[in-house]
């Protein structure tokens, strides 16, 4: 039997990952003794590894393919498919920024004030090209991690650090500079594995199926009762995917009304629904929208 060798991100989208993957319909199995969780699949074997790993295991052709942020792929310069985009993360399912951050009460104000200059950051490959492109000499030094520390102990001029809501970087009397780029997470295969029909195939299933999960998170199902004179009015309240789906009462004058909807609003149309005569409102989360 063929199998899909699939990386799975370790660390702060181990969780998240997992987890989207059971609402996508694939149950992973962490073992804390090892690296190859279980998965209710045969067509998939999984590995965990770093992000910052990933790519370079992809293209290589240990892993066929996995999820991984696009500034590894960068940062590796990893020739791999991207495959597909998947807008989540722990906290805020929001794109990551990379950004120049120095001291609150530093003299630098612009890139080219870090002429000379020492910066503290994960991500070397990337930020080294970046600054010899700007044809400005900087000292880029690896961060094992407390990046912002570095900086504020003044053992380097500026840091390149990752930040979804800038609170760290403030907390720590950081400003930003200047940003390098954006990142989110992305699904990524081996080229040869992409050229392979069989793989090529699983890899569009899954992927459509997590895509499908993730659009699912932002909506949700209602369905409720609604007399036959206040019909029209509920229809032309509710926004849908296409058309609600209305079904006659047996034996009454009343209609069954469902359709899905973006979760956000649904505090508000309730009360708008209530008013309008709608009864037995059901609200229910969905797992997938395809």
């Amino acid at each position: 039997m063929k199998q899909l060798k699939l990386g799975i991100p370790k660390g702060s989208l181990e969780k998240a990952t997992i987890e989207l993957f059971a609402k996508a319909g694939w149950h992973i199995k962490l073992s804390s003794r090892n690296y190859f969780p279980e998965v209710d699949d045969p067509e998939l074997s999984c590995s965990i590894c770093r992000p910052q790993e990933m790519s370079r295991y992809i293209e290589d052709g240990i892993l066929d393919a996995g999820i991984t942020g696009k500034d590894w792929t960068l940062e590796n310069e990893s020739d791999v498919v991207v495959v597909e985009d998947l807008i989540y993360s722990k906290v805020s399912r929001k794109p990551t920024r990379w950004v120049i951050a120095v001291p609150g009460d530093s003299d630098i104000q612009s890139l080219e004030d870090l002429e000379g200059k020492k910066i503290a950051t994960e991500l070397v490959g990337y930020s080294t090209r970046f600054f010899a492109e700007k044809k400005i000499n900087v000292d880029i030094e690896f961060s094992w991690g407390a990046t912002e520390a570095k900086v504020v102990s003044g053992l380097a001029d500026a840091i390149v650090e990752v930040t979804e809501t800038e609170s760290t970087i403030r907390a720590h009397g950081l400003r930003i500079i200047h940003e390098l780029m954006t990142s989110n997470t992305q699904f990524v295969a081996n080229k040869a594995t992409w050229e392979d029909p069989w793989k090529q195939r699983k890899i569009k299933n899954i992927t459509m199926l997590l895509q499908g999960a993730l659009k699912a998170e932002k909506i949700v199902g209602v369905k409720m009762n609604v007399p036959e004179e206040r019909l029209q009015a509920i229809i032309d309240l509710l926004p849908s995917l296409n058309a609600p789906t209305v079904a006659h009462l047996y034996q009454t004058k009343w209609y069954s009304v469902e359709t899905v909807i973006a979760a956000h609003v649904i505090r508000d149309l309730v009360p708008r629904l209530l008013d309008e005569g709608a009864e037995g409102i059901i609200e229910y989360a969905l797992n997938k929208i395809i």
